[in-house]
């Protein structure tokens, strides 16, 4: 836009009409009528605040419309008029006309202005110019908070949080000098920029040291203080530091709540965040958005609470914002999470704006059910719509591949990412093509790539491999992986397990006993198991051997007598599973109460004849489970949903989606 003087008259008229049209007055009359009755032009007052008016509107296009008529009457704009017009080119991230109005600055010397300086130091840095915001920042003899904190803000917003955190240590010492402890200089807005610094840095100390000043000069008491320092405290690790701040809160609005609900939601405490979003609800007063929702569907998603929601996409729908592509994209993501990846291609069907996160959602969503070929039916369709993969797109394509045992596709897509979609592989894309080849047998293919690849292959990529060399007894290729395994993560229990089974299948038990010895000796334990099962809108939650359900009494029982009829389908329970030091007759035991087969038991039970049983599981399902749950699904002709760390497994009529691919 040229703020020069070639703007028409018509544009000064638009923007008397909407001014006018704000204060409620009839708009059938001659509009040059009412400019003249409500606004003198050659009053720089009344241009001021008509141009501040829309500005402060959001309406930042009419309000540079209304700075360059002005200056197409030659009228010398003052100090009032230039942070309202450069606000609105920060708004419209308009860099060219920010220029423009900067010079104009200069010409009527304005620059040297601590408002107009700020303004300008805010725009510069929105446009993602730094160098020249802190140039200007420099040559500012004597800065106020407001100029400070634009600069601190602006380098939040450019992702250089340990430059706005060192910028605030200078304003601290520079203030200190002057007033003594510089606690009288700094202000709300302020501290809300540094702790987002903080959050960005992730770095308890850092948050601890911020939180005593604010307490120490009162600010903490401000609600949006606290916001931001619950955001902190949870991108440090600090969930019940949060809580805790958060506790103490006498005023919370949404944003309070929201990002609670947030903080729980992205660090897979469903619970807590599904119980902080019932006592907002309880609260009452307080609306929440589509980052509630959101969160909360990303909550369902990560337990498997289907009936939860479903609930939410209800109350999705009566607030009209199924068609918003963000809280879309979360109702797709919970559906195909809680093993319903048909519902999810409804919403995604229903969605008239989708972008690229919807799109991966979809593909992500077929992926782990099994279902390659539909995500690439998508995929190949999100291309023909004009979108570009990235590289999470890509990487859930492949793993599609990977689940499906598509090695052709998957190796033509590993090899057009770079050419054809402009994405360099990384390691993630390279696990996946490591598994890929791995099950399907190829595990010296598999060894040379990642001799041959570009970045330096991790814990996944070596443990991808070692996975594969246990279903193939691979004794060479499975000590090698579990080498490099034990470098990178000497205290991981599942990879033990799985060269210590290559072992036991290749008959070598010398090697057996020495890895136990040095299993036990290490100290390494194996992460507890627990499988979700929701009913009736709860979620019941099994760990193994599990005797604190209510219930547990009655589902031993009914899991002996399912056991006792699936050895009559001609069930033998598979005891390498088990590696404890106990005899036959307990391994047995212990594989009776693995938490899947608990939680199944009792969704069987507590469910209506034909209903879907659906289990989380925080682990992967071992093989003897997977035999059992085949059976279970056969002898009570029910269809059952697992999700394990990996993928989906559908076991209907004795069979499994996956193939027996574990």
């Amino acid at each position: 836009m040229n703020l020069g003087f070639s703007s028409s008259r018509s544009l000064l008229v638009t923007v008397l009409y909407w001014k006018v049209y704000r204060h409620h007055y009839s708009t059938h009359q001659n509009l040059t009528t009412w400019f003249s009755k409500y606004v003198d032009k050659t009053d720089v007052s009344s241009w001021n605040a008509v141009i501040a008016d829309l500005a402060r509107a959001g309406d930042s296009v009419e309000a540079l419309r209304a700075f360059s008529s002005m200056r197409k009457l030659s009228l010398r704009p003052g100090r009032s008029t230039f942070p309202c017009a450069i606000k609105s080119c920060s708004t419209l991230f308009d860099l060219r006309s920010g220029k423009q109005a900067h010079q104009q600055a200069l010409v009527f010397g304005f620059e040297s202005d601590l408002f107009v300086s700020s303004a300008l130091i805010d725009m510069y840095s929105k446009c993602g110019e730094l160098s020249d915001a802190r140039a200007l920042f420099d040559e500012i003899p004597r800065r106020n908070v407001v100029s400070w904190t634009s600069m601190i803000t602006g380098y939040v917003q450019n992702d250089d949080a340990h430059e706005a955190l060192s910028l605030f240590k200078e304003l601290l010492s520079e203030e200190s000098e002057k007033r003594g402890d510089g606690t009288g200089f700094i202000d709300s807005v302020a501290m809300v920029s540094v702790f987002s610094a903080c959050s960005r840095m992730s770095v308890k100390g850092i948050t601890e040291g911020i939180h005593g000043f604010v307490t120490k000069t009162g600010l903490d008491a401000d609600l949006g203080v606290r916001n931001t320092m619950i955001d902190a405290y949870a991108k440090c690790g600090e969930l019940v530091v949060s809580r805790k701040v958060f506790d103490g809160m006498t005023e919370k609005d949404t944003v309070s709540w929201n990002s609670m609900i947030v903080m729980y939601a992205q660090n897979g405490l469903s619970t807590e965040a599904l119980e902080v979003f019932n006592v907002m609800l309880k609260n009452g007063g307080l609306s929440y958005s589509e980052v509630t929702l959101s969160a909360v569907l990303l909550a369902c998603a990560n337990s498997g609470a289907l009936q939860i929601g479903k609930c939410i996409h209800n109350q999705v729908i009566k607030m009209g914002l199924e068609e918003n592509v963000f809280v879309g994209t979360s109702i797709i993501n919970m559906y195909s999470k809680c093993g319903r990846v048909e519902m999810a291609r409804e919403a995604f069907d229903f969605m008239k704006e989708k972008n690229v996160k919807s799109w991966t959602a979809m593909i992500t969503g077929y992926g782990m059910h099994g279902q390659a070929t539909k995500a690439l039916e998508v995929f190949y369709m999100m291309i023909s719509a004009g979108f570009k993969p990235n590289y999470v797109t890509l990487l859930s394509v492949l793993t599609a591949c990977s689940h499906a045992g598509l090695l052709k596709e998957g190796w033509h897509l590993f090899y057009s990412m770079n050419y054809e979609f402009g994405v360099e592989p990384r390691v993630e894309h390279y696990a996946c093509m490591v598994d890929l080849l791995g099950h399907a047998g190829c595990l010296n293919e598999a060894y040379d790539l990642i001799k041959r690849m570009k970045v330096r292959p991790d814990s996944v990529i070596w443990g991808s491999l070692l996975g594969a060399c246990r279903i193939h007894k691979n004794v060479e290729l499975g000590e090698i992986s579990a080498k490099r395994l034990f470098e990178l993560d000497p205290i991981n229990y599942g990879y033990c397990v799985l060269l210590l089974n290559i072992y036991a299948d290749a008959g070598r038990w010398e090697d057996t006993e020495r890895l136990r010895v040095l299993m036990k000796d290490g100290g390494l334990v194996k992460p507890p198991g627990f499988s979700l099962v929701e009913l009736h809108g709860r979620v019941h939650v099994f760990l193994i051997g599990d005797r604190e359900h209510p219930d547990h009494e009655k589902i031993y029982k009914y899991l002996e007598k399912l056991t006792m009829k699936l050895q009559d389908f001609g069930y033998i329970s598979n005891k390498t599973s088990v590696l404890h030091d106990i005899n036959e007759e307990e391994k047995e035991m212990a594989l009776r109460v693995h938490s899947e087969k608990l939680a199944v038991a009792f969704g069987i039970m507590n469910s209506a004849p034909g209903t879907t049983i659906q289990v989380v599981k925080n682990l992967r399902v071992c093989g003897d489970c997977h035999t059992v749950l085949k059976l279970i699904s056969k002898s009570v002709n029910r269809e059952i949903v697992i999700r394990d760390s990996k993928r989906f497994h559908h076991f209907r009529d004795g069979l499994c989606s996956c193939g027996d691919s574990l």
